[in-house]
């Protein structure tokens, strides 16, 4: 499709006659360029209309991540010091999620031993914390789950937590966890 784009009637009779300026044989033929140069810009305009729509709708589709979005039911963990320090992760509780540890625990992730209170000082800064668990094993000292790791994205983790005989945990092995 030719778009036209004359900027007055001497143009149009340019485009009608090339060889002879200004000397048109039929005024019908200048009628139908003015025509169709009139419908183009119409349709060039509800063309952009259309997908400015189209953009607007599909914005409004989209839904925000919000962090309050999913409660979830954590009484299904049966061990009650596991219990209490992932709702100490979920509500952002530094304070008690290290009172539910020894001052010496231990602590893997992926198999590499690094110091529980750096890792997750760092996890509460970003607000770490478990989307959904969909598996919980070894009286309540396994959690499998998906997990928002901050700059690392979201992804399904294991959190193993081995008890010392004084009810504190003595040590947390997490890492990713394969279907």
């Amino acid at each position: 499709m030719i778009i036209f784009e004359p900027s007055g009637l001497d143009d149009f009779k340019t485009m009608l006659y090339p060889g002879r300026k200004n000397r048109i044989k039929s005024p019908a033929c200048l009628q139908v360029l003015l025509t169709v140069y009139a419908l183009q810009t119409s349709l060039m305009k509800i063309y952009f209309l259309f997908l400015f729509l189209l953009f607007s709708i599909t914005v409004f589709g989209q839904t925000k991540n919000s962090k309050t979005k999913n409660k979830m039911d954590l009484s299904k963990i049966e061990n009650e010091t596991v219990r209490t320090a992932i709702n100490a992760l979920q509500a952002n509780n530094r304070d008690t999620w290290y009172a539910c540890f020894t001052d010496d625990a231990s602590f893997t992730d992926d198999g590499r031993p690094l110091d529980l209170r750096s890792f997750f000082d760092n996890a509460f800064d970003k607000k770490e914390k478990f989307l959904d668990i969909d598996a919980i094993e070894n009286n309540g000292k396994d959690i499998y789950g998906n997990f928002y790791a901050g700059q690392w994205g979201t992804f399904r983790v294991f959190f193993k937590f081995h008890q010392h005989t004084n009810g504190k945990l003595d040590r947390l092995d997490i890492g990713q966890a394969h279907q």
